[in-house]
């Protein structure tokens, strides 16, 4: 397990890179991964954004190599604006803020936890053990 805590450590810490402070201090990577684990895990979400016809960008960020930016409408129009307005609730900001964030670090948070250029099976569920290692109080 600590070779996966170690590999999870530096997914968040790469997408926190350059930001300062941990991933406990960061709300939108949080949320972001709970949006992911709320729609069926990064498959889930790849397969929404597919069938919304943003098959390349989603792809790109399973795929190694570039990632394909996503604009915050187009999330919104893909995850819904029920889902997003709750997450801009929950942190005090405007859905459209919400929307830009997730649009920013949503390609990088799939594009993390798919370092082989494919999606995981269930058993090795990386949305789920990044949200525990959020959860989990740091030592020392």
């Amino acid at each position: 397990m600590s070779m996966l805590d170690g590999m999870l450590g530096n997914v968040l810490g790469g997408l926190l890179g350059g930001h300062g402070g941990s991933a406990q201090q960061n709300p939108l990577l949080q949320m972001a991964l709970q949006l992911l684990q709320q729609n069926g895990g990064i498959g889930g979400v790849v397969d929404k954004f597919r069938q919304a016809g943003y098959a390349q960008q989603a792809d790109s960020w399973v795929a190694v190599g570039e990632n394909k930016p996503i604009e915050a409408d187009a999330l919104q129009q893909v995850l819904g604006s029920a889902d997003l307005g709750a997450i801009a609730a929950k942190l005090g900001m405007s859905t459209g803020a919400a929307a830009g964030g997730l649009a920013s670090i949503l390609p990088q948070l799939i594009d993390q936890l798919t370092p082989h250029g494919r999606v995981p099976d269930d058993q090795n569920d990386p949305v789920a053990q990044a949200l525990a290692m959020l959860r989990k109080p740091r030592a020392g």
